[in-house]
């Protein structure tokens, strides 16, 4: 089908701004195709029925929309966890304000350093699990990342690394229009947790892919902090082996446009997948959660578990679908997307999906959407709880189920502190 002509003139005045890296090191070859298959698939347009929900075009044209720079006054995220701290300023990795990276059972290098080699492991990874992401649903903005992103860490994990890593992005430009690309590979019975926070851009386009080896672990914990007037664009693409374990949550406060995809292939018998995310905005926030899994062993499980709390006209967005194939017997497919209405002039649009090719299995998905119970907010004020904090405990009892996909007590407990600061700041 050819390309629709809009598409392809988004596309050219995109890459007239862009610098395309050096054609050379180990790879070039996958640049130099990432950007072939883009300019065969143009930028993302709002015809796109994969955008049906979101206009793509602020993540899509020339330059960002400028956003104010944020005076965050919360303290630190993750400060209670022994961690190793991997700091990025307007999308570079600034040396001088992180930890030192060694650790056992962890290598860490960065993405600038190993495109200048002709030699890497990471060249089996980097923009093959993006490639095969890009069917049957197209995703340009994750290949234009694959042909230009110069920064991001390249992480091996040998065995079971003994502190996670965890990625602090700052900014300091209200124009900032940064493009990351992180690699991770589990090797066999080895375990990483990568925890991510902060803002890194007025505008960002990002890729983590993440390949799973035979019983491997990956959990991934994603703060993106209060920043509103950034605008985001995020792809996880990840393939489990057999036996493996992949459990990645996001939390989502304010942000214009925020549109997280994630891409899960299990393609190894047993293998366990879970994915979740909470949200909280108001006003003209925007956040969009599309997750595709594929099933593809037999006897994995899968879980999508999204939460949103929306009001003053903020619009939250769900699209999920799990593809079971054929043979995927014994599969266990779970998702859940809800929404909480905060008032009438919010919005919360659901696209929930299953498409099943095999015939033992049990699979299943809900979505709704809702205003406060108000019985129970009736029964909260019977026993003396003023409105603003009954209102604040019924929420906080509806965001729950995603915070309890959150492994670590302490990882959940600094996740629900941050909303509980939110609904109080907006109580004032």
């Amino acid at each position: 089908m050819a390309v629709a002509q809009p598409k392809l003139d988004a596309l050219e005045a995109r890459l007239a701004s862009l610098a395309l890296p050096e054609p050379t090191g180990c790879l070039a070859d996958t640049r130099k195709d990432a950007l072939e298959r883009l300019n065969k698939m143009g930028l993302p347009g709002a015809r796109d029925e994969y955008w049906k929900y979101t206009r793509p075009v602020t993540l899509t044209q020339v330059e960002p929309v400028p956003a104010a720079l944020f005076d965050e006054d919360d303290p630190e995220m993750f400060s209670e966890i022994d961690r190793v701290r991997l700091v990025f300023v307007d999308g570079i990795f600034s040396a001088d304000e992180s930890d030192d990276p060694a650790q056992a059972g962890v290598s860490v290098e960065m993405l600038t350093d190993v495109v200048a080699r002709d030699i890497h492991w990471a060249k089996d990874v980097y923009g093959v699990l993006e490639t095969r992401g890009q069917t049957p649903v197209e995703r340009p903005l994750a290949a234009l990342n694959t042909a230009f992103a110069t920064e991001g860490v390249v992480i091996h994990a040998t065995g079971k690394a003994e502190k996670p890593i965890a990625l602090e992005y700052r900014r300091t430009s209200d124009s900032s229009d940064v493009l990351l690309h992180h690699i991770v590979k589990v090797d066999e019975s080895a375990e990483v947790t990568i925890l991510e926070s902060g803002v890194s851009s007025a505008r960002l386009n990002s890729v983590m892919e993440v390949e799973i080896a035979d019983n491997g672990a990956f959990h991934h914990v994603r703060s993106q902090g209060r920043d509103h007037e950034r605008r985001a664009s995020t792809h996880l693409f990840t393939r489990l082996g057999q036996e493996s374990t992949f459990k990645s949550f996001t939390l989502s406060i304010n942000g214009a446009m925020t549109r997280n995809d994630c891409v899960i292939e299990l393609t190894g018998d047993d293998a366990v997948a879970h994915v979740a995310g909470a949200c909280v905005g108001d006003g003209d926030f925007h956040n969009d959660d599309t997750v595709f899994i594929t099933h593809d062993a037999v006897n994995c499980e899968s879980r999508q578990v999204f939460k949103k709390v929306l009001r003053n006209g903020a619009v939250g967005v769900f699209q999920g679908k799990i593809l079971v194939k054929p043979g995927a017997q014994k599969t266990d497919g779970y998702q859940i997307s809800q929404s909480l209405l905060l008032d009438g002039d919010s919005q919360f649009l659901a696209k929930p999906e299953l498409e099943i090719y095999a015939d033992d299995v049990v699979c299943s998905h809900g979505s709704t959407s809702g205003a406060i119970d108000e019985d129970a907010l009736f029964y909260l004020r019977a026993r003396g709880v003023d409105k603003g904090t009954a209102t604040d405990l019924l929420t906080l009892a509806f965001l729950a189920e995603a915070i309890e996909e959150i492994e670590d007590e302490r990882l959940a407990a600094d996740i629900l502190a941050r909303l509980e600061g939110w609904l109080m700041r907006r109580r004032g």
